[in-house]
């Protein structure tokens, strides 16, 4: 019997998809492998770089579309039909935005931050959770660029509202902030759905996500899924319909997946 629509994943990776701390997902990748195999579309929407995504691919060891960077690049929409575009450029590169940074941040602000790039390798190490070529792969930025902040919630307030000012973001994730443009993983996901409406206008939208910078992506989906963590707050997380794992990464995003294709009657 036909499916009475097309269904598409847009998953966070680290912490959702793949373990926190070892990055794997071998629990999970028969069953990743096997919704493939049946015909939904499974399109990574993460921080990680295009390096990462395509290590994570090659292991999987079935071809996927996938965003880039928090948003800044689409890759390989010409997997799902052969008109659409192989890449979607959606931020300005890297240099600009240090260029901006660099003029509009005040000094006080700046010295609070501390880009990974200009670490030493064992710090970054221990950053990151990578080393060898993990880490080199997890450097190999384009569009977005890594960093602590040491200041206080105020100051890091006041970045935020100059970065914004700037045209300039910066986004969450669990280890690090990153600077990047205007963009986001919802922008870049809303792109890729008007395009692939274009050949199908029955579609229904399963997020899956983990932290802050994923919550726009749940609230923007038709069923959004949280996947545990023990690092944030879920209880204050206010997104209706919202399913939760018990579990952690990788055996929670499998969890939420199967409790929402029986919510979708898929």
């Amino acid at each position: 019997m036909s499916k009475k629509f097309s269904l598409i994943i847009f998953t966070d990776l680290d912490g959702s998809l793949l373990h926190r701390d070892n990055f794997r997902f071998d629990e999970i990748k028969d069953y990743l492998k096997k919704i493939i195999d049946d015909g939904i579309i499974v399109i990574p929407n993460t921080s990680k770089t295009q390096s990462e995504i395509e290590e994570f691919i090659k292991d999987l060891g079935s071809s996927l579309p996938f965003i880039s960077e928090n948003g800044s690049e689409i890759h390989g929409l010409d997997l799902i039909n052969s008109n659409f575009p192989n890449k979607i450029i959606l931020s300005r590169d890297k240099k600009e935005l240090l260029e901006i940074f660099n003029k509009k941040v005040p000094k006080e602000l700046k010295d609070q931050c501390k880009f990974i790039s200009e670490m030493n390798t064992k710090e970054q190490i221990d950053i990151l959770g990578l080393k060898d070529k993990n880490l080199k792969n997890a450097l190999n930025r384009k569009y977005t660029i890594p960093f602590l902040f040491k200041g206080n919630k105020v100051e890091k307030n006041k970045l935020l509202k100059v970065l914004r000012s700037a045209s300039l973001t910066m986004q969450e994730g669990g280890r690090v902030l990153n600077l990047g443009d205007n963009t986001n993983k919802v922008k870049s996901m809303n792109q890729v759905l008007k395009i692939y409406r274009k050949i199908e206008n029955k579609i229904k939208v399963i997020a899956v996500g983990d932290n802050l910078n994923d919550l726009d992506m749940l609230r923007n989906s038709d069923i959004p899924c949280l996947v545990f963590n023990d690092q944030f707050k879920q209880d204050q997380i206010n997104i209706d319909n919202l399913i939760v794992s018990n579990k952690p990464s990788p055996e929670g995003w499998a969890d939420v997946i199967k409790m929402a294709l029986v919510k979708l009657d898929y």
